[in-house]
């Protein structure tokens, strides 16, 4: 049964006016890769509540969330073993099939990685890093933060 996520980008808007995507570095089974925050919601646990506590686990930081958000796109993440072949597009995860709801939200306080958080950086459309986690690359253009599509 595919476990129920959030997917999250952490946004800023810099002093320059642009827009920055704040991503972690951690380990995968690809190597180390960046990519989004997120993780599983746990059983009697709102959607709100999973976002503030992946976003306090990996970054001892908070979210500026409403009650109810709502998540700018939904997808779906695979091991090989059970992808699909019949052009949905999908993510790659070796350790379980689960259903990401993807959210774009601005952090409170100053992100400190710790946990899975290797690394936190903050990145431009144009500067996102090439080493991600399979299948972020089309997350991340369907959330809008890539220049090359």
């Amino acid at each position: 049964m595919p476990i129920a996520c959030v997917d999250f980008v952490a946004i800023r808007t810099a002093l320059n006016g642009t827009r920055e995507y704040g991503l972690i570095r951690r380990h995968s089974p690809y190597g180390e890769v960046w990519c989004h925050l997120g993780g599983r919601i746990q059983r009697g646990e709102t959607i709100a509540q999973a976002l503030q506590r992946h976003a306090n686990d990996a970054l001892d930081a908070g979210l500026d969330l409403p009650i109810d958000p709502q998540p700018l796109y939904t997808y779906q993440w695979f091991p090989a073993t059970d992808s699909p072949t019949d052009g949905t597009p999908f993510g790659r995860d070796e350790r379980k099939h689960s259903i990401g709801m993807a959210f774009l939200i601005e952090l409170t306080g100053d992100p400190s990685p710790r946990n899975e958080a290797l690394d936190f950086a903050w990145f431009t459309s144009a500067t996102i890093p090439e080493d991600v986690w399979p299948g972020c690359e089309h997350l991340f253009a369907k959330l809008g933060l890539l220049a090359r599509q």
